[in-house]
């Protein structure tokens, strides 16, 4: 039986009580800890490495999103909240599930195959692609081309596609997510720099710190500065 560490997130403590009753009929999931906010969700997962987090979207005057930005995009991630506006922003990030309270058992259920089968499906897969590869994609609905895997300059998602920008300034949308390019793309050319955008470091020009936390990219060829999560900042500056 696959064993999956895990912890929740959720300032309310009859929330995570709640959450941990309806996890218990599911023993492949194993809650290592419960935390109230970023600060000490964060020490939880340096602590203890779960590959899940439960996670409530607000959280104080803190965000989920805000501890997305911390941790590393291996780790999993099933909103669990009574707010359904932020549905579409969890997806953008790659969230495996979005969960509305009050929790529906069957629902959580199918929420947890969807991790089982995620899990199952990272331990398969490889590289798809080399650096000197092309690739045929849809450029509007009357063209389409190959591109090589080279000139893509960064990918950002929308919706459930994904924005793809060369150095030549072209641009494309392709039915794939970031987590999926991610792991497609060869790890030595491409990085995460966010959430929301993998850049090709070949095409990275410099970084700039606009304050204390806050960095932004700025590639060849493209005229808007593209910000960089606190959690990368310290690698992509090492590359560059």
């Amino acid at each position: 039986m696959i064993q999956i560490k895990a912890i929740i997130v959720d300032d309310e403590r009859l929330a995570r009580v709640n959450l941990i009753k309806l996890l218990e009929p599911h023993p492949e999931i194993e809650i290592v800890g419960e935390a109230a906010s970023c600060e000490s969700a964060l020490e939880l997962i340096n602590a203890y490495k779960p590959q899940l987090v439960f996670l409530d979207i607000q959280l104080g005057g803190e965000t989920g999103f805000d501890l997305m930005e911390l941790i590393d995009n291996s780790i999993k991630i099933v909103f669990v909240t009574a707010y359904d506006e932020y549905a579409i922003r969890a997806f953008e990030v790659n969230a495996i599930d979005y969960l509305l309270k009050p929790v529906n058992p069957e629902r959580l259920k199918l929420s947890i195959e969807k991790v089982i089968k995620s899990d199952k499906t990272k331990k398969s897969e490889a590289k798809s692609y080399e650096y000197s590869d092309s690739i045929y994609v849809r450029l509007n609905n009357y063209a389409s081309r190959f591109i090589k895997i080279s000139s893509i300059t960064f990918i950002e998602p929308v919706g459930n596609y994904s924005k793809i920008v060369t150095i030549e300034g072209k641009h494309c949308l392709v039915l794939k997510t970031l987590k999926q390019w991610q792991e497609e793309l060869p790890d030595n050319n491409f990085v995460r720099i966010h959430r929301s955008s993998i850049i090709n470091i070949d095409h990275l020009d410099h970084i700039e710190k606009n304050s204390n936390t806050r960095h932004r990219a700025f590639l060849k060829n493209i005229s808007e500065p593209i910000e960089v999560s606190r959690r990368y900042a310290r690698k992509l500056r090492s590359l560059n």
